[in-house]
């Protein structure tokens, strides 16, 4: 064992993700007045910027928080106690959404799932066709379930909630998919599009966001539950807004670079390179598993795998964290471990935000090293596999 590894940790967590040396460096500057015209000119480039990202014209709202501040913001915003929402089953993070509502006095009913194949949107279009009442006040979403490596697919359920002419508002959640897979606020009719920092626009973890509909702002300002740092009222006093107590500066620091750099590439290329690892990860874990014995995809659709984060199912009776231990501990590679009812069963390779195809398959020979050192049953080829699907 190596008491301290050397050399650069290669960080394959899906979240944070690498946070690039020109973020690092945009961000290590002296602190701003944020009151000042100078920053605000950083900030409304910042705003202009995420909604380019969103593909959305309308409201945002940014918060010194991480991803679940957001989750929280969209419902006390949105909601009173009473209220029924309906949650689309994806995963630990669907789960963990639905949590937090009931805390807040929501009532929430889940539409159930299984997290290897998806839900069913014919069937979630029958539900929604039942609620004559329209008790349901809005359909929550996991754009991308971070722990299943599983994707959902938003647009089609917008499209379910026009053809039964249900008004209920849509909900959905982008922290691991945003600015690593496209993502369409306004065409595909999202009423609220929570986001996070620390992902693919590639910087710490600390702060979160909301995209709003003018649809939502209209039920926000009808809803009289009490709020007061989420509150979007509060925030508008502003322009582009204001923060309940101290904007996050140096954040914006590191947002105004990493959106240009998202830019020079341009969002599709980017988007395409997300696809590209995400293939050859699929085709290293496919090879693992070839002999029936090793490592499996978790994920069972194949049109709805991720192309930010891969979920990786250990083979059975052969628990993920010793082999996750060994592979930080002694090779300085990090890895992201099963969640919730997943834990000890399945392992995750995060390939989103600042990474290219060399730090890919070091991520991918590492790997397989650790899996060959700590006795994981797997076949041997995953890496030529990526190598074969990165030069095509």
């Amino acid at each position: 064992m190596n008491a301290k590894p050397r050399g650069r940790q290669f960080f394959n967590n899906p979240g944070p993700t690498n946070i690039p040396d020109r973020v690092l460096r945009a961000m290590d500057r002296p602190v701003l007045d944020f009151m000042s015209d100078e920053f605000l000119a950083i900030q409304h480039a910042c705003h202009a910027g995420v909604k380019r990202v969103l593909k959305t014209d309308q409201t945002l709202y940014m918060y010194n928080a991480s991803g679940h501040g957001a989750w929280e913001a969209a419902l006390a915003n949105l909601f009173s106690a009473g209220d029924t929402v309906l949650i689309v089953e994806t995963g630990y993070f669907s789960l963990s959404w639905a949590e937090m509502a009931v805390n807040l006095g929501i009532k929430v009913e889940t539409f159930a799932a299984d997290w290897r194949t998806g839900a069913d949107v014919a069937k979630l279009a029958e539900r929604l066709a039942k609620d004559k009442a329209h008790e349901i006040k809005a359909v929550l979403t996991v754009h991308n379930e971070t722990a299943t490596g599983m994707v959902l697919p938003v647009a089609d359920i917008r499209r379910a909630m026009d053809e039964t002419k249900h008004p209920a508002l849509l909900l959905s959640d982008t922290i691991s998919s945003l600015a690593s897979m496209e993502y369409k606020m306004d065409a595909w009719g999202v009423d609220v599009t929570v986001g996070g920092s620390q992902k693919g626009l590639m910087l710490p973890t600390g702060m979160s966001l909301t995209g709003v509909s003018n649809k939502a702002i209209e039920v926000s300002r009808k809803n009289k539950a009490p709020r007061h740092y989420w509150n979007w009222e509060l925030m508008n006093g502003r322009a582009p807004q204001k923060f309940i107590g101290t904007a996050p500066v140096h954040m914006f620091f590191g947002l105004q670079e990493s959106l240009k750099m998202l830019e020079e590439e341009g969002l599709d290329a980017v988007f395409q390179r997300h696809a590209r690892l995400a293939d050859a990860t699929r085709a290293a874990v496919r090879a693992w598993g070839a002999d029936g014995k090793g490592p499996q995809l978790y994920g069972q659709a194949k049109d709805r795998l991720s192309n930010s984060v891969t979920a990786v199912m250990m083979p059975e009776g052969v628990s993920s964290d010793g082999f996750r231990k060994i592979a930080i501990d002694r090779y300085n590679l990090s890895l992201g471990g099963g969640l919730g009812p997943l834990m000890g069963k399945v392992f995750r390779i995060g390939h989103m935000g600042d990474l290219n195809e060399p730090m890919l398959l070091g991520c991918l020979a590492t790997t397989e090293l650790a899996m060959k050192t700590t006795g994981v049953p797997f076949a041997p080829g995953g890496v030529d596999a990526a190598i074969a699907s990165l030069a095509n």
